[in-house]
């Protein structure tokens, strides 16, 4: 791979390259690349699919490339793309690389001293769904995405893909969830504007600034991206933001509990101020968020149960599914958010 690097780059530096793999799994392989000699400050990210029998439609790096692309010139904060490499024989598989951010990933705590203050966490919350609702603006057929996906009858077609998933990897027989599924076939709103759908927009899938909190630096993994209902997008945000003084098993990082950070229904008004966008079905897109994530989850149970999950910690998965169905039928019995 480095004389290729060296020379689609035009950098000798590059023949002789350092390899880190810092995110891999199921999803996409991520690796920062280090020119021989250079400094942290010199590096690339490279994106590939993960190795062994993959969908190309689930890991297309031309697409993930694509968008990202696309919105570099946008108000939106994605890294610069610097090269695709489509031909196999380079590195077994499709990849593509960009600038690498220098930025904090926040996953399950705040890093000691920043954003330390309540006035603090709330500016870093502005900023995430500022973006989100600036995403969501794009005008995506001016920037060249006008062919990125299928907008109409977006969420039907997504109500129906999660239960199909659903039925095919159930775990047990949790007709509650069926109830749910129906429900929401039943009950699909139209859609307001037709937008780019990050499709796993959340804290800890951006870069945020060092020095100041309501800054974001890059938004990253793009591989769900697809052009859709924006609603959708902060559903599932709103699946991954606990609020202090609540109880939720489903919630994957606390940090949202801190003081200072807003509620959601405090991000939500701001999000329609920002986005223009009426909310009055929001809590429609909240319970498929929960049931698309209790679908996911009683999928990664089954396939454990089967054994296709080793090496991978998966107890108490299966008890997050109850809560996703209570949550959900919340939001649409009594329209909580």
């Amino acid at each position: 791979m480095g004389p290729y690097l060296a020379a689609v780059l035009n950098d000798e530096r590059w023949r002789s390259p350092r390899l880190e793999l810092i995110a891999a799994g199921m999803s996409n392989l991520t690796y920062v690349v280090t020119p021989d000699g250079g400094a942290p400050e010199d590096a690339v990210i490279l994106r590939r699919p993960p190795t062994g029998a993959v969908l190309a439609t689930a890991h297309d790096m031309a697409r993930e490339h694509r968008v990202i692309t696309a919105l570099g010139p946008t108000p939106v904060p994605v890294p610069r793309t610097l090269h695709l490499c489509t031909d196999e024989s380079v590195l077994g598989a499709p990849f593509y690389v960009m600038e690498r951010v220098i930025g904090l990933h926040v996953v399950d705590e705040l890093p000691p001293g920043y954003a330390d203050e309540p006035a603090r966490r709330r500016e870093l919350a502005e900023g995430l769904i500022d973006v989100l609702a600036d995403l969501h603006s794009v005008d995506h057929a001016a920037v060249g995405l006008g062919d990125f996906g299928r907008p109409e009858g977006f969420m039907a077609r997504q109500v129906r893909r999660w239960t199909t998933q659903w039925e095919a990897t159930r775990d047990r027989d949790r007709p509650d969830l069926d109830a749910l599924a129906a429900r929401l076939a039943e009950t699909v709103p139209a859609t307001q504007r037709t937008g780019i759908v990050h499709g796993d927009y959340r804290l800890d899938n951006c870069l945020l600034d060092p020095q100041t909190p309501g800054r974001i630096r890059a938004v990253l993994d793009w591989e769900m991206s697809t052009l859709g209902d924006p609603l959708a997008d902060l559903g599932m945000l709103f699946v991954y933001w606990p609020q202090a003084g609540e109880d939720r098993p489903v919630a994957l990082s606390p940090v949202t509990t801190l003081p200072g950070f807003p509620t959601r229904l405090q991000l939500a008004e701001r999000y329609a101020t920002r986005s223009g966008l009426d909310l009055a079905d929001l809590a429609w897109y909240v319970a498929f968020a929960y049931f698309k994530f209790a679908a996911i989850v009683a999928g990664i149970v089954a396939r454990s149960a089967a054994g296709a999950m080793a090496g991978k910690d998966t107890s108490g998965f299966a008890e997050r599914i109850d809560p996703c169905i209570r949550l959900g039928r919340a939001a649409l019995d009594d329209g909580a958010l």
